[in-house]
């Protein structure tokens, strides 16, 4: 995909033929009629995604870590040591972040892409290495909009490679000492929600900070006045490399035709933004989990989803999402290997 307008164009809707077919075949099975709650919404979505004639399933699963340092990070809006971006991108490499923990229990495979940390580009990542972490969004913006443009369609052929060597489901998430701070900067441009709301502690900010990094996130919009429905805009000013990276992601796997699994805070400016392109790309989205970060609910309620795990999780990584590859396999397993009332001769 050479453009945006590509992307755009390539979006199927969801295939409603299979959805009614899904359904009907969940109200067959042997239970109850909706017994299984959302788990039964799931498969449904699931379906249309997948696409009539298709089993419904997703064997080969895949969380991409889009890493990035922040400029921003120089305001002192995390208690978080820059480097520390570098240091756990080396452990998930490694195989021994949260991620790799997670994503082990599902079957997933976890892929790092260096997208600007500090020091890279990092050795054994992908490399997409915009710089030396994106501008301070307290300053001046992130980036250039050409920039921002060029990284999201990256974003968008780097999955859709990954589909054409069978990848079946993504995983989104990210790692960035200070990124809470554009996540918030991006939903309160979006939702035009105040960004008192919307600011959490992200990664153990002392409360008594919290004003402070309220503060930089004001200036930040003040100074860079990011248009609410131009969603790659508000990327390229107060976003960062990792968020348009995520946005790509998101957009790349609705044109190439599979699920994209958000994690938590990060995911969810992200997921706003590629809303804000591609509206179409929201039928694709599945929610992991309510993230323990303050300003996550007013996200999802912009985004009309319901997360299906709600554990206080806040560590990010693609963590929450890869738990959540575990209920695609439940749906898809009810689905697929449920009898169904006629076959045990149960007449209702």
């Amino acid at each position: 995909m050479n453009s945006v307008n590509d992307i755009l164009n390539a979006i199927a809707p969801p295939d409603r033929a299979a959805m009614a077919q899904a359904q009907t075949r969940l109200d067959a099975l042997v239970k109850p009629p909706g017994s299984l709650g959302r788990l039964e919404a799931l498969a449904v979505q699931l379906a249309g995604i997948r696409g009539s004639g298709r089993p419904l399933q997703f064997p080969q699963k895949e969380i991409v870590v889009m890493a990035a340092d922040h400029g921003v990070w120089q305001e002192g809006i995390t208690p978080s040591p820059q480097v520390v971006t570098a240091i756990q991108a080396g452990n998930i490499l490694r195989g021994v972040a949260g991620v790799n923990a997670m994503a082990k229990i599902a079957g997933a495979a976890v892929t790092l892409v260096d997208t600007g940390i500090i020091g890279g580009p990092v050795p054994g990542a992908v490399a997409c290495h915009q710089g030396e972490g994106s501008g301070n969004i307290a300053r001046g913006p992130a980036m250039t909009r050409e920039q921002a443009e060029q990284l999201l369609l990256w974003g968008a052929n780097w999955v859709a490679e990954r589909v054409a060597q069978g990848l079946t489901v993504l995983g989104v998430g990210e790692l960035g000492m200070g990124n809470t701070t554009p996540a918030a900067a991006v939903i309160a441009a979006i939702t035009g929600q105040p960004p008192e709301q919307v600011a959490g502690l992200g990664a153990n900010l002392p409360p008594t900070q919290l004003g402070h990094k309220v503060a930089v996130i004001e200036q930040a919009l003040a100074i860079n006045r990011p248009q609410a429905n131009d969603g790659l805009e508000v990327l390229a000013k107060v976003g960062g490399f990792d968020l348009v990276a995520m946005s790509g992601a998101m957009l790349g796997a609705a044109a190439a035709g599979i699920p994209v699994v958000l994690d938590g805070f990060l995911s969810y400016a992200s997921a706003l933004a590629a809303c804000q392109i591609a509206p179409a790309v929201w039928a694709y989205l599945i929610p992991s989990h309510t993230s323990a970060e303050r300003g996550s609910q007013i996200a999802l309620t912009h985004l009309r989803l319901q997360p299906y795990l709600d554990l206080s999780l806040r560590l990010g990584e693609g963590s929450g999402a890869a738990l959540a590859f575990n209920l695609i396999d439940a749906a898809c397993a009810m689905h697929n290997e449920m009898a169904t009332l006629a076959e045990c001769n149960i007449a209702l």
